[in-house]
């Protein structure tokens, strides 16, 4: 039986350190590419239907199975297998990053698109190999934990990258923020360099290996029935977060909020209530296991939507933009620790970089591709309906789960391959 002084001596371990500092190098890059872009893009007077679409800028993040297989398989010269190829894309993201100071959103926007196409390339390699680093580093005990505190330091990027980033945007140009934040990826550099290293797997043989054997041992192990609606299931399950999060920026600033108000309220304050949640999700998922976990937190993450409906009722009120901003954006930390336990749940460690990478890809489908028309729709029905709208297509996602995860049942999806039964009851546990 677990205790609380249990729980809590996970997170002093060593290597939780190391998580927080990775997660801040994984979120810093996609926000430069995301809600500060788009905040960029508005302030440029770019229309709401191109802000929508951008968002295809990010399709390396869906499409990152692709090249996962080569993380899986090949080991840089540096640091270990996992280690060198985080501070090889950690590097290379300074460039990236710095290199964003000289575009103009207003007047080139193909030039803007290319550049953010390559961070987000580079960030989506960082993410396979960070991925991959914390599934095979963290112990069953510790997999809450570690995602709630790997989330805690994604979310401080996002306070750097997003509140800060604004703030300074309000009285500096946008090429000296943009280099500021390239210079915040060394803190990823550090990460790595401290991070030890995981219990040697042995990898694929050879490159075919690499990209047959995971796709085929996930089915093998799920089964024709159940890998199928698992794969549904982790596209629909963010899905309503992820329409919310593409306009919610724009509708802050045509509802009459400026940058300072959005940079220290919506990135600041709401990050901040992002890191209680996921650090309370992960507490909460070492107790009641991962299948109640998704059941509840999903639950809350879609309902939570309502209060930016209530706010388009309101206007522009300050009280209630803080309501709005803490309770979203405490429920979407609450799902964010929950769905990254569940897929690190589902990875063998042999092929973990490939497996998660796919997962999370889906993940990506639905936050880079599905949620795209956000914007048009926003247009048309107005930001009332819009909000309602993104709570009903969240809906899918949770009738998936009484067909693979029922609440009281331990389901095979639960079952992390390796483990002896003592652990597998971590897992699954309801």
């Amino acid at each position: 039986m677990q205790t609380i002084s249990s729980l809590l001596q996970v997170f002093k371990s060593p290597k939780m350190a190391a998580l927080v500092l990775l997660g801040f190098s994984s979120g810093l890059p996609y926000l430069l590419t995301g809600n500060t872009l788009t905040a960029w893009m508005t302030v440029e007077n770019v229309d709401l239907g191109t802000i929508g679409w951008f968002s295809l800028v990010s399709l390396p993040y869906s499409l990152k199975f692709l090249w996962s297989p080569l993380l899986d398989r090949y080991k840089l010269p540096i640091l270990g297998r996992r280690r060198g190829w985080l501070i090889a894309t950690q590097i290379a993201l300074i460039v990236a990053i710095a290199l964003m100071a000289g575009q103009q959103p207003g007047t080139v926007l193909q030039l803007l698109a290319i550049n953010a196409i390559a961070i987000a390339f580079l960030s989506a390699t960082q993410d396979i190999a960070a991925d991959a680093y914390r599934t095979d580093v963290l112990e069953p005990l510790e997999v809450g934990a570690g995602a709630g505190l790997f989330v805690s330091g994604y979310r401080l990027a996002i306070i750097v990258a997003g509140a800060l980033a604004l703030i300074l945007a309000a009285h500096l140009p946008w090429k000296s923020v943009y280099l500021l934040m390239a210079l915040f990826m060394v803190i990823g550099i550090f990460g790595t360099l401290l991070a030890p290293e995981p219990k040697k797997v042995t990898p694929p043989d050879s490159l075919a290996q690499a990209v047959i054997l995971p796709f085929g041992e996930f089915f093998q192990r799920l089964g024709v029935y159940q890998a199928p609606l698992t794969l549904a299931f982790i596209i629909f399950y963010k899905l309503g977060d992820a329409f919310l999060s593409k306009m919610s920026t724009p509708f802050l600033l045509k509802t009459g909020f400026t940058l300072t108000d959005i940079g220290a309220i919506q990135i600041g304050m709401g990050s901040i209530a992002t890191i209680v949640g996921a650090l309370a999700g992960g507490s909460i998922l070492s107790k009641i296991g991962i299948n109640r976990s998704l059941w509840v937190f999903g639950i809350l993450q879609a309902l939570s939507n309502i209060v930016y409906f209530f706010l388009a009722t309101l206007g522009q009120n300050y009280q209630f933009m803080v309501i709005a901003i803490n309770v979203e954006n405490f429920c979407g930390g609450l799902g964010t620790a929950a769905f990254i336990g569940f897929l690190m749940s589902l990875c063998n460690q042999r092929f973990s970089a490939t497996q998660y990478a796919l997962l999370s890809s889906l993940m990506a489908v639905s936050r880079d591709i599905l949620a795209a028309p956000a914007g048009a729709i926003a247009e048309i029905t107005g930001w009332q309906i819009f909000f309602l709208i993104s709570i009903a297509v969240a809906v899918p996602g949770l009738l998936l789960l009484p067909l693979f995860a029922p609440w009281n049942q331990k389901p095979r999806a639960i079952k992390r391959p390796g483990l002896n039964d003592d652990e597998e009851d971590l897992w699954g546990k309801n």
